[in-house]
């Protein structure tokens, strides 16, 4: 890393009032924990019911997993705009346009469910993805509103709102579907309800003052200086792989309990605590960061990775399922987390919503990916390969982490 980032310190802006930090958690952080626990619930609903509902609509049978791939694909693909556009407006403003966009998509969801177009479905959830961008960037946010010495807990804190959403996401999938005379409808109409609720708590939050950059002002490092660095690199390889062996498995588990004949409530519940496995860890990960240092954590990442395949090729049982998905979570909660507390040491102020642009636009489109591949792959090959083709990039993540310890490694 060059010695300007080394030098580089994440300072709260001098216009956060002293008392809007009490000690490690503020009523900001909260409120922002809790428009991530709605986030998540919005995501858990969609990853519950849209591979289902597409896999009932689609034409083909290997299309079952485009809605969920077409959300991912939205948000690769505002990435970089909304990057942009919190430059511009600053976090408050971009967040609130995506929770507008999260409800008009969940409600021409609604509507394609209800006038059976598969293809509307799939716009729809491209339009979503605009909102996933938006909120991806909760986690970033976090930071800005606590001391320097707690960033990485707040990072934790941020994602921990996830624990909220791993019970209301299933939930209200498995409680809301049959709301409506069309199965499923009655779940996407809910999600606009949760978009307001949503909108209000982030109403509340005080974020620090935003001065839009001022024109010939100094934009910092290209993306492709960013991404020349062996840290930065390294982060985002964590970050988007460890995203993308997650969502290949997770989109495929409520098709694959199916084919092996589990109910809708058993996939609910298997998403439940694979979701649980996601952030419950966030109640530590930021201070096992702060005691053994990023890579450990992170190759720890890759461990929970393996046991979730182990577990996974050994039968397909409930129990299998569950145990699987869980370590799946842990394992992403440790990738993710580290791989942003490792992007945080790579960048200057002046170039964070480039660099979290660039990260978040890797990590989408990885998703896409995944998601095409995870419908093409369970209803063409089976569970076993799907699980079995996840060993490449878990393998990719595990030697760039043996490449950047033998460089020396991360200072967090």
């Amino acid at each position: 890393m060059t010695p300007a980032c080394t030098a580089m310190e994440h300072r709260v802006p001098a216009k956060v009032p002293p008392d809007a930090i009490i000690g490690a958690v503020n009523i900001n952080l909260l409120l922002l924990s809790v428009c991530q626990a709605l986030f998540l619930t919005n995501n858990v609903t969609f990853i519950a019911i849209n591979g289902l509902v597409g896999l009932a609509l689609a034409p083909l049978g290997w299309m079952a997993t485009l809605p969920v791939t077409g959300y991912v694909v939205g948000a690769a693909l505002s990435a970089m705009p909304v990057a942009r556009l919190q430059a511009r407006l600053g976090r408050k403003r971009s967040f609130q346009i995506g929770l507008v966009v999260a409800a008009l998509a969940s409600a021409l969801c609604a509507l394609a469910v209800s006038i059976q177009s598969f293809w509307l479905l799939v716009a729809a959830t491209v339009f979503g993805g605009f909102y996933s961008a938006n909120a991806s960037l909760y986690r970033f946010a976090g930071p800005e509103l606590v001391a320097p010495a707690l960033r990485e807990r707040a990072i934790s804190w941020v994602l921990a709102g996830g624990v909220a959403g791993a019970f209301i996401g299933p939930n209200l999938a498995s409680a809301a579907r049959g709301w409506l005379p069309v199965p499923f409808a009655g779940a996407y109409l809910a999600l606009v309800g949760v978009a307001g609720c949503s909108l209000l708590a982030l109403s509340f939050i005080r974020f620090p003052d935003h001065t839009p950059p001022l024109p010939g002002a100094a934009r910092g490092r290209s993306a492709r200086q960013l991404m020349r660095q062996p840290v930065f690199a390294v982060a985002v390889i964590a970050a988007a792989l460890g995203y993308g062996v997650m969502n290949l498995l997770m989109a495929a588990t409520p098709i694959a309990m199916q084919q092996c004949q589990h109910p809708f409530d058993r996939a609910a519940l298997v998403l439940e605590w694979h979701v649980l496995g996601m952030f419950v860890p966030s109640f530590f990960t930021g201070h096992l960061i702060r005691r053994i240092g990023v890579l450990p954590v992170l190759g720890m990442g890759v461990a929970l990775n393996l046991v979730c395949v182990a577990v996974a090729l050994s039968g397909v049982e409930l129990m299998q399922f569950l145990v699987a998905l869980f370590a799946l979570g842990v394992g992403w909660n440790f990738l993710y987390t580290g791989g942003t507390t490792l992007l945080n040491q790579a960048y200057r102020p002046e170039e964070k919503n480039r660099a979290q642009g660039v990260m978040d636009s890797c990590v989408f489109w990885t998703m896409a990916l995944s998601s095409f591949a995870s419908g093409a792959l369970v209803t063409t090959q089976g569970w076993t390969w799907l699980n079995l083709g996840s060993l490449l990039p878990i393998a990719l993540v595990a030697a760039a982490l043996l490449w950047l310890a033998r460089r020396g490694g991360a200072r967090a």
